[in-house]
C-alpha cells in the first residue's frame, strides 16, 4: 500500500510538471543567405510580451488611411499585438474602441528599419474570416511620406471574402489602385490560414519579384523611360505588417462577426541585402 501510495505521488509530481504549451509555429534554422546577400536586420520573435520597440513601432489612429476601413489601430496594446510561443499575434477584435466597433494593430519599422534594395522575407499564417484583410507591404521611409509617388509594395495582400488567394503589388503615381492602373498578380495557397508560408519579395535596382514559398508569381520591372513616376524604389522603404476589418476591398463582402478575432501570426522577418 506504501509503495502504490509513492507511485501515485511521484505520478501526480510529474503531471503537475507537464509544461504543456500552445502550438507555436515550427521551429525553423534561419537557411543560409541566398547567393550574394547577407543578413541585415531580422525579428526572430523568441521573447514574450511586447513587440521589440527597437525594431517596431506603431501606426495608431482609424479609417485605414483613405481605405474606408472600420478598426482603430492601437499602440502597445497587448490585446491587439503581442510576442507568445515563438510568434508575433496581430489580433484585429471585435470591441469599442475610439469610436469604431473593432481593434486592430499596425506595426511599422520606419527609423528602425529601413532599406533600399533588399531580400525581405516573412514566414507566417494569415487569419481566417469574411472582413480580414492581413497584409505584409513596404512603404517608401520619406517625410513627409506622399501616397503613392513614393512607392508601395505589397508582398502578401488576403482578403477574407477571398481564401487562400494571395495578392502580390506594386503602387506608384503611374501605376496605382486609384487610377486601376496597379500592376499586380496573385496566386492560389489555400492552406494560408492553416499553416505558415514564406512571404519574400527580391529588390534590386531594376526588378521587384514577389514569391510564395519560392515560387514567383509576380515581377515588375524598371522602365526607364518613364522615370520615377512608375519607379520611385530607388529610396529607403519601410515594412509593415497589420490586420484590417473590411474596408474598400477587405469589407466588400462585409465582416463576419463570428469569426473574429482576427489572428495573424509572424513566425520571423529576415531582410537581406546584396
Amino acid at each position: 500500500m506504501l509503495l502504490r501510495t509513492i507511485s501515485l505521488v511521484v505520478l501526480v509530481a510529474a503531471l503537475a510538471c507537464d509544461d504543456t504549451k500552445a502550438p507555436t509555429a515550427p521551429a525553423q534554422t534561419p537557411a543560409p543567405p541566398p547567393g550574394g546577400y547577407r543578413l541585415v536586420w531580422s525579428d526572430e520573435f523568441d521573447r514574450d510580451g511586447a513587440p521589440d520597440p527597437a525594431h517596431w513601432s506603431y501606426d495608431v489612429g482609424g479609417g485605414g488611411w483613405g481605405n474606408n476601413e472600420l478598426q482603430f489601430y492601437t499602440s502597445d496594446r497587448r490585446d491587439n499585438a503581442r510576442v507568445e510561443h515563438g510568434s508575433l499575434i496581430i489580433e484585429a477584435r471585435r470591441e469599442p474602441w475610439e469610436n469604431r466597433s473593432y481593434t486592430s494593430a499596425r506595426l511599422v519599422t520606419k527609423g528602425k528599419g529601413d532599406w533600399t534594395y533588399a531580400r525581405i522575407e516573412v514566414r507566417a499564417k494569415l487569419p481566417r474570416g469574411r472582413g480580414s484583410w492581413p497584409a505584409i507591404w513596404t512603404l517608401g521611409s520619406t517625410t513627409p511620406f506622399r501616397w503613392p509617388d513614393d512607392g508601395e509594395i505589397d508582398i502578401m495582400e488576403h482578403v477574407g471574402f477571398d481564401p487562400g488567394v494571395i495578392h502580390g503589388s506594386v503602387h506608384t503615381q503611374r501605376y496605382n489602385h486609384v487610377q486601376g492602373t496597379q500592376k499586380t498578380a496573385a496566386t492560389a495557397v489555400p492552406d494560408a490560414m492553416d499553416g505558415f508560408h514564406t512571404y519574400v519579395t527580391e529588390w534590386t535596382a531594376d526588378r521587384i519579384q514577389i514569391s510564395v514559398d519560392g515560387r514567383v508569381y509576380f515581377e515588375f520591372a524598371r522602365e526607364p523611360q518613364n522615370g520615377r513616376a512608375a519607379w520611385p524604389f530607388d529610396g529607403p522603404q519601410h515594412l509593415l505588417l497589420n490586420v484590417a476589418v473590411g474596408g474598400n476591398w477587405g469589407g466588400q463582402q462585409g465582416v463576419d462577426d463570428a469569426t473574429l478575432p482576427y489572428r495573424f501570426e509572424i513566425d520571423y522577418v529576415r531582410v537581406y541585402q546584396q
